[in-house]
């Protein structure tokens, strides 16, 4: 019994001393792994209008940001994105983050991204450089866009007359793409007759594959005669172009279930036909034509139909058609006699989004001058058909009207007397106007001059003003969210600049830098108007082109250097901390003073 006892215990003791050597074994593996600070590109030759993929990857160590890149001319570097891993190879741990930045080349040529370098943990590390060549992009590399997105502009014919009203159709056809802009239409020698409009996008079938469909429809009035070129229409879109043999494949034989894409910035351009503007012929033109071009009809209704001398009728008088409905005027009214016509009141009603198909209602007051009216005369509207290439003349027809006497111009009746009566006495004059009105009472006094009718009346205009005026501001600052968005962004430096103050006291460097970065970060991106998170070193280039001082440029860089060091210097005394807040509120008022300046 005693032995066993004492067995058991010689076991126990033996598996806490292995447990305890191979935590010890692997911990130190752990902590003795060299750090590494590497740069890869996922390819290092691209064309044109395709992005690379710049991988910083940090092992043994963690950053306490995101690394900083230098500026490349030539290359658009994004904002990077973290992923972390951990490996157990072998009996080794090893940690790692890496940042990956996307490199969009503006041109073609060899590009240097030069070598970097950090101190993390005491331990100066480094990358080598790196080279990225961008080539010219190839036909078939053409060809395979023009397969992802395509424009077309479709125009129902090619000749049409001055004054005539036509829809265009500008159709976009896009496999994937985003950030789709309104088209830019130039229309130029054409009038362009109500605001364009959109549908989509519509998955379609063309030329064998499947798109999304967006159209832009307008109707256009060709204001010149000759042959007019019709376009380009152009819009701008980011469009997804996918990625395909990748190098450094991060999923290996699984990327044929996932899908990347390169974001490609594109400027889209329609064909321009050329369309013939013929004048309208002379030979044949109505008198009474007024340039209106399309077909319509006539129609008249007139109310009340049985009225005296002098009253009202009101004429409803519709033209309804295909055509510029917009320059249909009110026919004629000169051959109507013993009429007197107002002027009218006109409303369009249009039948389709563009407003070529519809009817224009005028309503008119005339008023009959005389008992031998028996009919209102009927209407005459001419036109232009380009269909018939003719002119065409629309006829209301006349609406029966009843006029009688008026009764002001009826005969006074005549008094008969009997034999032997006398006629009525005559009624009493009327009595004359005093010159003297004798003695006046002392008037009350008016409410006006009383002060509580005043304040009783006074008191609602009063809230009404108030109001609209809240109203109005209110109404303003949703209309201009810029306006907004500089009252946030100057409230969020002044309680920075605060903050800082706070900080440097308590010697909290780390926050700190993050605050007065934040700071730079709200102050120029509500000048650049751009997301303040992605501003960077990089728009001290856009101050400078719009002509910000030398000495503003280099505080804003010091201050820049200063928090991106931050991360790799040691940390700073309170008194150090403090000593800098004065010079940020130099950078600010001096970016306030060229802020103003720029502005006005």
């Amino acid at each position: 019994m005693i032995a066993s006892t004492a067995n058991s215990k010689g076991s126990s003791r033996r598996k806490e001393a292995l447990t305890f050597f191979a935590a010890l074994l692997l911990f130190s593996l752990t902590v003795f792994a060299q750090p590494k600070f590497t740069a890869t590109l996922d390819r290092d030759t691209i064309a044109i209008g395709e992005s690379a993929t710049l991988a910083l990857t940090f092992q043994g160590v963690s950053p306490s940001g995101t690394p900083q890149l230098p500026n490349i001319p030539g290359l658009n570097i994004g904002s990077g994105s973290p992923s972390s891993s951990f490996s157990l190879v072998n009996g080794r741990a090893t940690s790692s983050v890496t940042f990956s930045f996307p490199i969009t080349p503006q041109s073609e040529g060899e590009f240097t991204i030069p070598a970097l370098s950090v101190t993390l943990e005491g331990k100066p590390l480094s990358t080598q450089a790196l080279k990225l060549k961008v080539v010219k992009q190839s036909a078939a590399q053409e060809e395979a866009l023009r397969r992802l997105v395509f424009t077309r502009l479709n125009v129902p014919k090619h000749e049409f007359y001055v004054g005539e009203v036509f829809p265009v159709e500008f159709q976009l056809y896009y496999q994937n793409a985003s950030d789709i802009n309104m088209p830019q239409f130039n229309a130029n020698g054409f009038t362009i007759a109500k605001a364009p409009t959109h549908s989509g996008p519509t998955r379609v079938q063309a030329n064998g594959q499947v798109y999304n469909l967006i159209t832009f429809r307008l109707a256009l009035t060709p204001a010149k005669t000759g042959d007019l070129k019709l376009g380009p229409f152009e819009t701008k879109l980011t469009l997804n172009v996918p990625r395909q043999n990748r190098q450094n494949d991060p999923f290996g034989g699984l990327s044929f279930f996932v899908q990347t894409y390169d974001s490609r910035p594109l400027t889209l351009t329609s064909e321009t036909p050329t369309l013939r503007v013929l004048p309208l012929p002379t030979n044949g033109a109505p008198a009474d034509f007024t340039g209106s071009v399309g077909q319509f009809t006539l129609t008249m209704t007139a109310a009340p139909t049985n009225v005296a001398v002098g009253d009202p009728v009101t004429l409803k008088i519709r033209v309804a058609g295909k055509g510029s409905l917009d320059a249909i005027t009110l026919p004629s009214f000169e051959n109507w006699q013993n009429f007197r016509a107002y002027p009218p009141t006109m409303k369009v009603e249009p039948a389709d989004d563009l407003g070529i198909q519809g009817e224009k209602q005028f309503e008119v007051v005339v008023l009959p001058l005389s008992q031998s009216v028996h009919a209102l005369p009927p209407l005459a509207f001419s036109f232009f058909d380009p269909e018939t290439r003719g002119y065409r003349t629309a006829t209301a027809p006349p609406v029966k009207l009843t006029v009688r006497p008026s009764e002001g111009t009826q005969p006074l009746p005549t008094l008969a007397l009997k034999p032997g009566e006398q006629p009525p006495a005559p009624a009493p004059e009327l009595a004359h106007i005093k010159l003297r009105p004798g003695d006046l009472g002392v008037p009350a006094r008016a409410l006006v001059q009383r002060r509580w009718f005043v304040a009783v009346h006074g008191a609602p205009l009063a809230a009404f003003v108030a109001a609209f005026v809240w109203r109005r501001r209110r109404e303003h600052f949703a209309s201009n969210p810029h306006l907004v968005r500089g009252r946030a962004a100057a409230e969020a430096v002044k309680r920075g600049l605060q903050q800082l103050e706070q900080l440097a006291a308590a010697d909290h460097s780390e926050r700190f830098h993050a605050t007065a970065f934040r700071v730079l970060q709200e102050m120029l991106g509500e000048h650049l108007r751009r997301p303040s998170t992605s501003i960077t070193e990089s728009a001290i280039e856009e101050l400078a082109a719009q002509g910000a001082p030398e000495s503003l440029q280099r505080g804003l860089q010091d201050w820049f250097h200063l928090c991106n060091q931050y991360r790799y210097a040691p940390v700073k005394t309170a008194q150090e901390l403090a000593s800098l807040v004065p010079d940020l509120r130099r950078v600010v008022e001096e970016f306030r003073a060229f802020k103003g300046s720029v502005t006005t």
